[in-house]
């Protein structure tokens, strides 16, 4: 298990059987890790690790699961609410005040959780079928009655289910062109440049990676057509679409190539721990998912009830998802080059410091050898530059919480060793670094210039990522805030 896969334990819980419960609990509420809606979102990053050493990274894909999957435990939670008004589901009615008891959440939000879940991670299906019966629920109770919180919940990932096919995201292979093979690229998208010749240095170009068995492989472009995707919040996702990145020839684009370069040369064991921990590459939860991993922190700090963890979820992962849209729409519209590219060409005939690979710490080198700081297999993103993903969906998810809870204070640390997950000999480990997260913001900022440290990206690509992001997340708080039953 990688650091953001969090053990599992199938806990048994008290729960009332199928009908509605019409008199309050009068146990005190589990909060934070003990609530029925944390424990799904543990389930949820578990399902998401796995997902990930099964079918390598693929960050918008799980991006659109998470959202997805919160939104309807979000639907179904909303029926137990006195004001919340769901996304997708339909013709249910609000219980009355009599049966909106924590055991009723409790059974609706697990319904919903665990159906979108069997659908969008079904390789999964008996982890989550031992959740649910340790928690004394029927996996088999497919009850689609309105006046239950089993069929509310069932109904909830039915509605969602539903309206989300033909989205765009081209999950059942549905979409013209597709010959229905699922998330084909229906788009006919095709690089200007090959991995073997860039006939144009502004637009992006694969790059080979190792497939660990002594070959060579170049992995085309991830879900090029991710901007077609139809958001949650967003009206469109070319609404917030930032302006041209710096182009060959510019002044700005040189500087910020040249800082890629000295940045990488002058690593620290604490740059190399916060690389590797905002990376989300291979065996980890990508993206969404670290940001979900943040939330639930949140949620053990300030020791939330399962309605607030439900309605942070929420926020959180609908965030996510409309900011990969986003910064999809950026990255196709502008097809920009990677630092991967650029330092071959800006110094192909110079001499640099550089890192030469696992065991060989910083060399001098060629600058067409230069290469970012990560693993031989899993080199550079497969995709254009601008805008920076993680510095989007960073800058999105800190501004969300930040905006939930009120106040921008965060406080998580974590442990790493550097050169763990780059590095293939221990005997190049660095010693154990602290890394400190103050605040949302800070969390944000340290993710995007990471990228910029370890490069995957210039400068140009994080700044506007991360305003891409915040103007993001202040679209999704309106709708969340709508979908509480506010103005």
């Amino acid at each position: 298990m990688n650091k953001f896969r969090t053990l599992f334990l199938l806990l048994a819980l008290v729960v009332s059987c199928k009908g509605e419960t019409e008199t309050p609990a009068s146990a005190e509420e589990p909060r934070g890790s003990e609530n029925i809606a944390y424990k799904w979102g543990h389930m949820a990053l578990e399902a998401t690790a796995l997902d990930t050493e099964r079918f390598k990274p693929r960050p918008t894909v799980t991006s659109r699961y998470l959202g997805l999957i919160f939104t309807a435990v979000f639907d179904a939670w909303s029926r137990y609410d006195a004001r919340a008004i769901p996304v997708y589901l339909e013709g249910v009615a609000r219980r009355p005040d009599t049966a909106q008891t924590l055991s009723n959440k409790e059974i609706a939000i697990s319904y919903a959780a665990y159906r979108t879940l069997n659908e969008y991670y079904y390789s999964d299906k008996e982890l989550f079928r031992g959740f649910m019966m340790g928690m004394g629920l029927d996996p088999e109770d497919m009850s689609m009655d309105p006046t239950t919180p089993v069929g509310i919940g069932n109904l909830a990932a039915k509605a969602v289910i539903a309206a989300r096919k033909g989205d765009g995201a081209n999950q059942y292979g549905e979409e013209e062109g597709s010959a229905g093979e699922v998330y084909f690229d229906y788009t006919g998208y095709q690089p200007v440049n090959s991995p073997d010749e860039n006939t144009d240095i502004n637009r992006w170009q694969p790059k080979y990676f190792t497939d660990g068995k002594g070959g060579k492989f170049a992995p085309g472009c991830l879900t090029p057509y991710w901007q077609l995707v139809e958001p949650i919040a967003l009206d469109s996702a070319s609404q917030f679409r930032p302006g041209p990145p710096p182009m060959v020839g510019s002044e700005q684009l040189e500087k910020e190539v040249r800082e890629v370069i000295e940045l990488q040369a002058n690593l620290t064991d604490a740059d190399k721990a916060l690389v590797e921990f905002m990376r989300d590459g291979p065996k980890s939860v990508q993206q969404a998912g670290h940001w979900l991993n943040f939330a639930q922190d949140v949620s053990r700090r300030d020791q939330h009830t399962l309605d607030e963890d439900v309605k942070m979820y929420f926020l959180n992962q609908i965030t996510a998802m409309d900011a990969f849209i986003a910064s999809w729409d950026s990255k196709m519209y502008y097809d920009f080059a990677r630092p991967y590219a650029l330092v071959h060409d800006y110094y192909q005939d110079q001499v640099i410091k550089a890192w030469g690979g696992p065991g060989k710490g910083m060399v001098e080198m060629p600058g067409q050898q230069w290469r970012p700081y990560s693993p031989e297999t899993f080199l550079c993103p497969p995709f254009p530059s601008y805008t920076s993903g993680h510095s989007t969906v960073s800058g999105a998810c800190a501004e969300a919480l930040r905006l939930f809870t009120g106040d921008d204070y965060f406080g998580v640390e974590v442990q790493l060793v550097p050169g763990a997950l780059t590095e293939t000999d221990p005997a190049h480990y660095g010693d154990t670094v602290t890394l400190k997260f103050p605040t949302f913001t800070e969390a944000a900022e340290m993710a995007g210039i990471s990228r910029v440290m370890g490069g995957y990206h210039i400068q140009a690509d994080n700044i506007a990522g991360l305003e891409l992001g915040r103007d993001v997340a202040r679209k999704a708080w309106e709708f969340y805030n709508k979908h509480l039953g506010g103005e």
